[in-house]
């Protein structure tokens, strides 16, 4: 048999009390005789009475939760940002609910509304696709959202992410100090920040060494394994190739290596590659990936400090926090 629920109600009824003082008693908001108190307590444990822990707290005005906004929980950048979210908001005192939203605008909306229902206290969101301005404006319509990683274009709240620029600077003057010259660039979706920037900082690294790359060897799409397979057949189509590769993304990377195997072409070999990310499998790979390491903890970690400042009402908030990222050298370079 299914055990009925103990409610307030009885609580309050079982020790002689309105449902109220019990309620403001528990919600520490009151304070009571002793032997009013042995009551509540007495009748608390006789009925084995577990409250509503959400309500209680929807009672003094907010949830304390917190949403973690993701497009994508089976990447592992995502994944290990999402750890460190979590445990940073614990050590406050917060929950975290994950939101996952496969970059589907109907969804991204919802969450952004559970600000209007008190449902979380606030929102870290994040998401890798281009906005048509909707996204912009709802968010616009509240105070208590961070964005991580990726940026809409427009919005006007607090926001922390990596530095993408220097990321794609340090990534290609590593391949240049190896020795490659004829270097081509693929990126996820180009209306993205992160895309943007990876790119100018490819842009200016071969600027400085008085190198070019043709158009034809610049190429987007979408952060995904299959489009960096299909870019590599496209570019390997050509008369000339190129000796290396910088993709915006380690998931770029693995369809680089799909692709060379379908042509029966091996990396570093034929082809030297870098990433972004330092995602967790880049260090199993054949070969393992040398790859800019974006510092995914610290982002979470970061993003719920900031939220908790905006929470506190500070109004010294940044507007925009850049986290350094760090070059990590595997054996998927060689030198020419």
């Amino acid at each position: 048999m299914i055990k009925k629920r103990v409610l307030l109600s009885d609580v309050a009824s079982h020790a002689g009390l309105s449902k109220a003082t019990v309620s403001r008693y528990l919600n520490n908001s009151i304070v009571l005789p002793q032997e009013t108190i042995a009551r509540i307590e007495s009748a608390i444990a006789e009925l084995d009475y577990r409250g509503n822990s959400l309500a209680r707290r929807l009672s003094k005005g907010g949830s304390e939760t917190l949403g973690l906004v993701l497009p994508d929980i089976t990447n592992p950048f995502f994944a290990e940002l999402a750890d460190a979210a979590e445990e940073a908001a614990f050590e406050h005192g917060y929950s975290l609910v994950l939101c996952i939203t496969r970059n589907n605008p109907e969804k991204e909306t919802q969450f952004i509304r559970w600000l209007d229902t008190c449902q979380v206290d606030g929102l870290l969101f994040t998401t890798n696709r281009p906005d048509n301005g909707l996204l912009c404006r709802e968010i616009q319509r509240h105070q208590r959202i961070v964005l991580l990683d990726e940026d809409i274009p427009g919005s006007k709240v607090p926001k922390v992410f990596a530095d993408n620029v220097q990321g794609g600077f340090i990534a290609t003057q590593q391949l240049i100090a190896a020795g490659h010259q004829q270097i081509a660039f693929i990126g996820g979706p180009d209306e993205l920040m992160s895309v943007r920037e990876r790119y100018q900082g490819f842009c200016t690294a071969l600027a400085q060494a008085g190198l070019h790359c043709p158009p034809e060897w610049v190429m987007y799409g979408e952060y995904q394994r299959e489009f960096g397979q299909q870019a590599l057949h496209t570019l390997f189509s050509k008369a000339i190739r190129p000796t290396a590769i910088f993709a915006a993304s380690d998931f770029l990377v693995l369809g680089l290596l799909d692709g060379l195997r379908e042509l029966g072409l091996r990396a570093p070999e034929d082809l030297s590659l870098v990433g972004f990310d330092d995602a967790s499998y880049a260090d199993f790979t054949q070969p393992r990936i040398s790859t800019i390491r974006q510092p995914a903890r610290e982002l979470g970690r970061t993003a719920v400090s900031l939220m908790l400042r905006l929470l506190k009402g500070e109004e010294n908030v940044p507007a925009e926090t850049r986290l350094p990222v760090t070059w990590i050298g595997r054996d998927s370079i060689q030198s020419r």
